[in-house]
């Protein structure tokens, strides 16, 4: 009897692993891979319903997507550049959620320029993708903070992500409505270092800038104030916002290895 009864308790043991087994199966096999889409204000702009008529691409981007299949979460906020979405807890809270096979769309550039340590926004980086650094303190919270370069940080972002399991896109930041010669006037600077910063760490990167910025040549100085807001020359409204979401979308289908277009629409 006690041999039947061990028999026994072996076959239910093995028939509740197994149910555990098949159950963790199709929950994997239903599990939605995660794309997060972190930037500034030209990701998404204030809470991302076009408070003052202003959006950004990330809003609008999931549209393209296999809500079935992927979901999209547009965790950028306005005013940040590369380090402090960083130093402010931003960019620990998206990889707390990371997984394998999850994506994460990186534009940063905007922002990037300006103060490092003094005045009421101190959020620059310093230029370049090398390992120069600079400490001192941040006048208005009078926290010691060491800062590195602009592709430095791209490289964090790029590492950590990869760390995780996850997949890595960086993006060139979008043009901004400036003319010179009848042509928008190309950030060269930002963008030529986040395509570096691709290039070192193997990484796909869409070069918005490049490409929007052609577009707005074929659109004309004219028809393009309408992809902007009249507050300036940065926010884009929802018109040049949807704009820009296609651009990634159709840049996302052609990116040659990537398995995120296989969740597109």
């Amino acid at each position: 009897m006690k041999k039947i009864a061990f028999l026994l308790g072996v076959f239910v043991l093995l028939q509740s692993f197994g149910a555990t087994e098949a159950y963790a199966r199709k929950e994997k096999k239903n599990k939605k891979t995660l794309v997060y889409v972190i930037g500034d204000s030209t990701v998404k702009n204030g809470q991302g319903r076009g408070d003052r008529g202003q959006w950004g691409w990330g809003s609008f981007v999931g549209e393209y997507f296999d809500a079935d299949k992927a979901e999209v979460r547009n965790r950028a906020i306005g005013g940040r550049s590369s380090r402090t979405f960083i130093t402010e807890g931003r960019w620990s809270a998206v990889t707390d959620s990371l997984g394998k096979g999850d994506y994460v769309l990186i534009q940063f550039g905007h922002n990037d320029g300006g103060d490092i340590f003094t005045g009421n926004r101190p959020r620059a980086s310093l230029k370049g993708v090398g390992d120069e650094d600079t400490t001192g303190i941040v006048e208005a919270t009078g926290v010691k903070e060491t800062v590195v370069t602009y592709g430095a940080y791209l490289r964090r972002y790029v590492r950590e992500a990869k760390a995780k399991g996850a997949n890595p896109i960086l993006c060139t930041l979008i043009p901004r409505n400036r003319w010179k010669d009848g042509k928008v006037m190309r950030d060269n600077a930002h963008a030529e270092w986040a395509r570096e910063v691709a290039r070192e760490e193997n990484v796909p990167c869409i070069d918005l800038n490049t490409l929007i910025s052609d577009i707005y040549d074929e659109m004309g100085q004219e028809a393009v104030k309408s992809c902007f807001t009249d507050a300036d020359w940065t926010h884009t409204s929802e018109k040049g916002a949807r704009i820009n979401a296609e651009v990634v979308a159709q840049q996302i289908d052609q990116l040659k290895g990537c398995k995120l277009k296989k969740f597109l629409k």
